[in-house]
């Protein structure tokens, strides 16, 4: 059911559109003739859609983070409306990042009868919140520049089959698309492929994904790692307790066209498809299997042992190098390895170099988020908010300094190419200059807590908050 824009208190110039979801509807997908009537209502601003910009999947085009296209907005006030172009009200708890295909924005959230219970901050309590309530999948498609829900998609309804973390959500992993479909992983609820109107093409149950702390194997923590969407084919990590796999689906009929065993504990990494000379590879971050897999047959074409064991970076390619970091446990690394890697790369110690590693750092890793390349550099964040730039070619460090203290990070950097956006968990959104001289252009608020990624899409930013999606665009 979709609700008229309605005024935010105090927050004269921003129009808020009414969550797109009504838990029980028996309705799978909203009326589009609805965005007409919404059209019509007052104060909504007159705007043109954006043709030709996509943000298909978690971290963008290649995993990149990054659209230079157009400057994003350094500073946007939620109080005054200033640079918010919309902010609509999605019901359920998400941390799956937004995607931008055209004039849509897709986003996929859990929806509960009642509000779900989410713990943020840092602390270590490893047990597992015990949901017996009905949950409703949805994939939601929105008016890019309006926020108006276009269609709203319910994928699945159930009970869930795998518990979460208090800090996680049961819809971790963002969707991707190539512009014909878009893929939904739903980790225990299945694979699923909706067509641009909303309509589910195949679904795919790949099983209980039971994602959790491998010391302790009845302590779930829900599955995270999005699907990547490649040349019609759909590419599906599952790091699980057990029987741990890597596979190809075709993105037409959903066939299985390979799949790839691992050893591996439970993994949170999104693959990267990395192309060089000679080879395409599907890149995995991992603890014990950190490897790099041929994309047409699935063969694993290197590997290395070692690192942070719980492994949730997603791998980055750039200067001819795949970065990947992993935090937890005595090591967090930060390493450049050469994409012509062969075989057994792991090093006599956890601090070396050989033919296939270019650099590495022992301890200056990250936790939660993936590192973001622009020009010559690479920066990590880590869950504490300790900012760190590299040399990307080198490693060199140029500098390692606190955003704020308190909060944690786990959504990760995105950038136009001018700026890097960092989220706390509690919606401070800080701008930082892309050089190697650190400081702090702005600090933003995204009006409530932040765990997902956010899209960036020819200068806008697209949130996905704790009960809302919001829009950030430099005013013209």
């Amino acid at each position: 059911m979709i609700g008229f824009p309605v005024a935010i208190p105090g927050m004269v110039h921003v129009p808020e559109v009414q969550g797109a979801v009504q838990y029980g509807s028996s309705s799978p997908r909203t009326a589009a003739w609805a965005l007409l009537l919404v059209a019509l209502v007052a104060g909504l601003p007159d705007v043109r859609p954006l043709a030709g910009a996509h943000w298909p999947q978690f971290r963008g085009p290649s995993a990149s983070g990054v659209d230079d296209s157009r400057p994003a907005p350094i500073a946007w006030s939620l109080e005054t409306g200033s640079n918010v172009l919309w902010r609509t009200r999605i019901a359920g708890l998400s941390h799956a990042a937004p995607i931008v295909w055209n004039d849509r924005v897709f986003v996929l959230t859990a929806v509960t009868p009642g509000e779900a219970p989410l713990k943020t901050g840092l602390y270590g309590d490893i047990t597992s919140l015990n949901e017996r309530d009905p949950h409703q999948w949805r994939l939601i498609a929105l008016d890019r520049d309006r926020g108006q829900p276009v269609w709203d998609t319910l994928l699945h309804e159930g009970i869930p089959r795998s518990r979460r973390h208090p800090k996680a959500s049961a819809a971790n992993s963002t969707p991707a698309t190539d512009g014909k479909r878009i893929v939904a992983l739903a980790g225990s609820e299945g694979l699923f492929c909706v067509d641009p109107s909303g309509e589910v093409r195949w679904r795919k149950d790949l099983g209980r994904m039971d994602s959790g702390y491998f010391r302790e194997a009845g302590a779930q923590w829900g599955f995270a790692s999005s699907p990547v969407l490649h040349e019609d084919r759909v590419l599906v990590l599952c790091d699980v307790q057990t029987n741990s796999f890597l596979a190809a689906f075709d993105a037409g009929t959903g066939r299985e066209l390979w799949r790839t065993e691992r050893k591996d504990v439970p993994t949170w990494s999104t693959p990267t498809v990395v192309r060089s000379e000679g080879r395409t590879q599907i890149a995995i971050n991992g603890w014990h299997e950190t490897a790099g897999y041929d994309l047409a047959s699935g063969a694993r074409l290197w590997f290395l042992d070692g690192g942070g064991d719980i492994p949730v970076p997603t791998p980055v390619s750039a200067h001819g190098l795949i970065y990947f970091t992993s935090a937890h446990g005595p090591l967090r690394p930060m390493r450049a390895i050469r994409p012509d890697a062969s075989g057994n790369i792991t090093p006599a110690e956890p601090g070396g170099t050989n033919a296939a590693i270019a650099w590495v750092h022992p301890r200056q890793g990250s936790y939660m988020q993936t590192p973001i390349c622009v020009g010559d550099w690479l920066w990590g964040c880590a869950d504490t908010g300790v900012l760190t730039c590299f040399d990307a070619r080198t490693g060199a460090i140029q500098y390692s300094e606190r955003l704020m203290s308190g909060p944690g990070y786990t959504a990760s950097p995105v950038s136009d190419g001018r700026h890097l956006y960092f989220t706390s968990e509690n919606g401070d959104v800080f701008v930082v200059p892309a050089r190697p001289e650190f400081s702090v252009r702005h600090r933003n608020s995204a009006g409530e807590s932040c765990l997902a990624t956010p899209a960036l899409a020819e200068g806008t930013l697209f949130f996905r908050t704790r009960n809302h999606v919001l829009a950030v665009r430099n005013a013209p």
